[in-house]
Order: C-alpha cells, then sequence, then structure tokens
C-alpha cells in the first residue's frame, strides 16, 4: 500500500516538520533508532484510533501492530505536506475502514435504539453497592461509551471519532479520509445527531433526567460478562507516560457536560509496551525488508 499526498495536505509547522522530516529520512536510510523512535511517536494516538475503533484491547492490538508495519513500510513516500501523525492516521483509517474482521455490534447489525433497549434490561433499582463499586461503575461507562460507538457505520464512527474525541479540525479529519471538507462535516453532523439523541435518552450523565445509570448497570455487566470485576479492560489499562488517568478523565467530563465529553472522556491509554517492543524488533531485525 503507497500513500500518496495530495496537493490539499493539511500544513504541518515548519519546525516540527524539519524535525519529522530529519527523523523519517534516518528512518528511510535504515537508522534503527530513527526507527524506534517512529514508532514510539506514533504507537500511542494510533492505538487510541484502532481502540476506537474495533473496541476491544486484544483486537486494537492487533490492529495497531499492522498499521505500524504499514506506516513504517510506506515512510519513503510520506514528502511532509502533513503532520506525521495526520499522515499515520491516514494509513491507519484505511486499515480499519476495510477491516473485514467485524465487532459484536457490527454482526448483529446492532442499532443505538436496540442498544438502548439493552440497556433498560436489567437496570438494578438501586447503585452497586459491591466491592470496588466506584471503580466497577467507571469500568462500565468506559465499556459503554466504546460499544455504542459500534453502533454507528465505519464511516460515521471514524469521523466522529477524529472530529470529536480527537478534536481534529476538519481539514484534517477530511484530509485523512480522503473527502472533501464540507462532505467530512457533513457525514459528522449525522453522526453527532446520532450519539446526541441516544445519549440525551439514555444517558444519565448527559442528561440528569435519562434513565440510565452506570452504577446501576454493573450487576447485569457482570452478569452479562460485558465486564470482568476481576480483571477490568479499561480503568486498569495502561496509560501513556503523562496521560490523563481515568479520574481525570471522569473530572473532565463532569466539567464538559456533554454528548460529546462522555465519548472522549477515556484516559489516555498506551499501546501494550510488549507488542510495541516485537514490533521494534522486528523492524529492527533486518529480516523485514520494509524500507527499501
Amino acid at each position: 500500500m503507497d500513500i500518496e499526498l495530495d496537493t490539499d495536505a493539511p500544513a504541518a509547522d515548519g519546525s516540527d516538520r524539519a524535525t519529522e522530516r530529519e527523523l523519517v529520512a534516518r528512518a528511510v536510510a535504515g537508522d534503527n533508532a530513527a526507527i524506534s523512535d517512529v514508532v514510539r511517536r506514533l504507537q500511542d494516538p494510533l492505538y487510541r484510533l484502532a481502540l476506537r475503533m474495533v473496541w476491544r484491547p486484544a483486537e486494537a492490538e492487533d490492529a495497531t501492530q499492522e498499521i505500524l508495519l504499514r506506516v513504517v513500510g510506506n515512510l519513503a513516500t510520506w514528502r511532509g505536506e502533513a503532520k506525521l501523525l495526520t499522515w499515520a492516521y491516514r494509513v491507519g483509517v484505511n486499515y480499519l475502514s476495510n477491516l473485514r474482521r467485524q465487532t459484536p455490534q457490527e454482526a448483529a447489525h446492532l442499532s443505538l435504539e436496540t442498544y438502548r433497549e439493552g440497556l433498560a434490561d436489567g437496570l438494578a433499582a438501586e447503585d452497586y453497592r459491591g466491592p470496588e463499586a466506584e471503580l466497577l461503575s467507571a469500568e462500565v461507562r468506559l465499556n459503554c461509551s466504546q460499544a455504542m460507538l459500534q453502533c454507528l457505520a465505519r464511516d460515521e464512527r471514524i469521523a466522529f471519532v477524529l472530529g470529536e474525541v480527537f478534536e481534529l479540525s476538519s481539514t484534517d479529519a477530511a484530509w485523512i479520509l480522503d473527502v472533501t471538507a464540507p462532505a467530512y462535516r457533513k457525514r459528522l453532523q449525522r453522526a453527532k445527531k446520532r450519539i446526541g439523541a441516544f445519549l440525551n435518552s439514555t444517558c444519565g450523565i448527559a442528561n440528569p433526567e435519562a434513565f440510565c445509570r452506570c452504577s446501576r448497570r454493573v450487576d447485569k455487566a457482570i452478569e452479562i460478562g460485558r465486564i470482568d470485576p476481576r480483571e477490568p479492560r479499561f480503568v486498569k489499562h495502561p496509560i501513556s507516560p503523562g496521560g490523563r488517568t481515568v479520574t481525570e478523565a471522569e473530572r473532565q467530563m463532569i466539567r464538559l457536560h456533554d454528548a460529546a465529553g462522555v465519548l472522549r472522556a477515556h484516559p489516555d491509554y498506551a499501546a501494550p509496551q510488549a507488542k510495541m517492543d516485537a514490533i521494534t524488533g522486528l523492524l529492527n531485525s533486518g529480516r523485514f525488508p520494509m524500507l527499501d
């Protein structure tokens, strides 16, 4: 897969562009330290992109590995018209849009309306009072916001993630998706309308008058295997150095108190280091001729 930049690519800052050009030139020339640096710069943002698109961390790890291999293998085609991360997002979005593997929600053709009905089923009359109540309520919220994204069509999901979760400009997001800015904004508006209607009618965080409360979904989520109290996926997920914790993300969500804030308020997850080390080792081994 060769990624060609068009003339409408979003501009990168001059000093950042020069630094990235120099780094990429060294990586393309086979400098192992530069290759590792490229991987380190991109791995966590690309992992967070993959996680939002495929829901579960294990699948996101696999997708991130494939995206990073494609990014590094095509570094020679990056000419610096856009920031390196913006270009890498374009590679990632191309891969994730065409991923054959479906999330459980995709396979079941689950709509937001059907998902809303499922949340109403088994909602407890009172808040969960068992062990780790606060932690498990947060796990329900994080898992639920991931699941509701999967109820959007992939093109709408990607538009929403880029614009509302990652807060990219419409210029950058449109370029990543290889569509016009007006077409992107229309797609984003459609996704925002659907997500906003769902949250305002369902989620007690977005709308205090709505019926659902994370703390009242804990028992049901455990019963159906949606969360595992012994190994919660999201609240104990490693985060990037200096990144937002679960607590900090919760505070931001409460402060923003809007529909987008509910979806945005995840901690700054880090790509699993063992997987990233394996990728770097493969690239540095000389047995994987990606940079020729």
